[in-house]
């Protein structure tokens, strides 16, 4: 039987591989394309995570589809919601039909001679393609990242990384603490002393942290967007909602870039306010980095604040000396006495979904490619990858991408070329792919593609650059190589294989 070759394959059914390939229903109509899905569902961290309290960390106008807005009032959404709305765009789209579930890529092998990626897929027959998108994330799925936590193995109670939660686990009436600052960490401590249907409420919830994070209160529906639903039709509320948010977003990072001690001022006195009277603000909340050197973490209508405020959540700053038998005890001297540990730690970074990436027979070693206008590495032809913003919503982005690539497909159809390959600049410096202090960015930094000193080569992490630049530049500019395509290249019974 002949090995079936598509024009496109996109790796991953998140929220950039559902995104991306809507792209194309609408915009490329007639593309051969599927979706490869390592596990049995769409959805991504979506449906992954599955720990108390998940919700978005930006707002939905923003991290929803530019081409199908959010359409509720809810600015940070719970992780079901959002679930059912990629659900409910890849059906609407006919998206839904083009996943093929269980299928794990592990290596895509380029050949310059027939134009087409060959992948390995074990378990399943391989596939070629013309072009590959790779919308699988950055993180792995299969492993959260723990540090070394001296004596854990005799800690008597219960440990969990968020990533690997188990929705059967019993915390009511327990005492939990949370290792971590970051959103999940945030997220967790007020989600575990609420009851519902599904459990109780934890009996206290300690957030151990070694050092501080921004926490910044935000609404948890928008005002603005429910005045604008109600007067004007969608078709115009919908838009000036989401150009607002992203407005919001970019004034706010600016700012925070140019005026630091401005910011950090504001911050401590919002989150002054927000605490009991005397609280120390300064050891828990005061971080040692300026605003938005790391993400920042957004708490819907001060929940995190109410929760310390109860009494029933405490904030930590220490480090852990050992774990004992009941708990752990901290370099302070301090015990932390707790029934269940988690460890909201991080996140392991893993590009392409671990997938090994060659090209002629040789593997590509990612730290020496550049990134080429953050979605495209040097060298390697025909292959789009998908990261979204540090500093807004991961789905701006993924949005300006797709649209950049069904502009580049199209260049390629309407010329008769089959192949785009950037080709590094000599004369560019190189720069740390993500400029970004995050752990997790920083542990595997060195792993990561490099990026340049300027355009096409610089990241701009700025929408409203990258806007203009995805948009409007032209798609056969001087950094990019193509090849014409070679005659018979795909064979008619290839096409109709499988």
């Amino acid at each position: 039987m002949s090995t079936e070759h598509l024009d496109v394959v996109i790796v991953g059914a998140g929220l950039s591989g559902i995104g991306t390939a809507c792209h194309l229903e609408r915009d490329l109509p007639g593309t051969r394309y599927a979706v490869l899905e390592a596990r049995e569902d769409l959805g991504g961290t979506w449906s992954l995570f599955r720990y108390p309290g998940i919700r978005s960390d930006s707002d939905m106008h923003t991290l929803g589809y530019r081409f199908r807005p959010w359409s509720s009032a809810t600015a940070l959404a719970d992780g079901p919601s959002i679930l059912e709305y990629v659900r409910d765009t890849a059906q609407e789209y006919g998206v839904d039909e083009k996943i093929r579930y269980g299928h794990r890529l592990t290596r895509a092998s380029w050949d310059s001679d027939a134009q087409r990626w060959t992948l390995e897929l074990p378990g399943q027959e391989p596939l070629t393609c013309s072009f590959l998108l790779m919308c699988s994330g950055y993180y792995r799925y299969d492993q959260g990242y723990t540090p070394d936590l001296p004596g854990l193995e005799r800690f008597g109670g219960t440990v969990v990384h968020p990533q690997l939660w188990d929705p059967e686990m019993d915390y009511a009436g327990k005492r939990v603490v949370v290792i971590g600052s970051g959103a999940t960490a945030v997220t967790l401590v007020p989600a575990m002393l609420q009851g519902s249907d599904d459990h109780g409420a934890a009996a206290h919830v300690a957030m151990l942290q070694r050092s501080p994070s921004y926490v910044l209160s935000i609404g948890r529906t928008d005002p603005v967007a429910e005045v604008l639903s109600r007067w004007l039709p969608r078709s115009v509320a919908d838009p000036l909602t989401r150009t607002k948010n992203i407005a919001q977003i970019i004034a706010l990072y600016q700012i925070s870039q140019r005026f630091p001690r401005f910011v950090r001022g504001l911050l401590r006195r919002a989150t002054q306010a927000a605490l009991p009277e005397g609280y120390d603000v300064d050891t828990h909340f005061n971080p040692r980095y300026d605003p938005w050197d790391q993400r920042m973490c957004m708490v819907p209508d001060g929940d995190l604040f109410r929760a310390v405020r109860s009494g029933q959540a405490d904030i930590v700053t220490d480090t852990i000396e050992t774990f004992t038998e009941d708990g752990i005890r901290l370099a302070s001297g301090q015990e932390l006495e707790a029934d269940v540990v988690v460890t909201a730690t991080g996140l392991n970074l893993q590009m392409f979904g671990g997938a090994e990436v060659v090209v002629d027979g040789e593997p590509v070693h990612l730290p020496d490619t550049m990134a080429y206008k953050g979605m495209m590495l040097s060298g390697v032809p025909n292959l789009v990858y998908m990261i979204g913003y540090t500093n807004a919503s991961w789905t701006l982005k993924v949005d300006l991408v797709a649209e950049y690539v069904v502009r580049l497909l199209r260049h390629l159809r309407d010329h008769g070329l089959g192949v785009a390959v950037p080709e590094r600049d000599p004369d560019v410096e190189e720069a740390p792919f993500l400029d970004f202090g995050a752990g997790y960015v920083q542990r595997s930094i060195d792993e990561l593609p490099k990026q340049g000193t300027r355009a096409p080569w610089r990241l701009a992490m700025n929408y409203a650059i990258d806007a203009v630049a995805l948009r409007r530049s032209r798609v056969d500019d001087d950094a990019v190589r193509f090849v014409p395509a070679r005659a018979g290249r795909v064979p008619e019974a290839e096409r109709a294989a499988g």
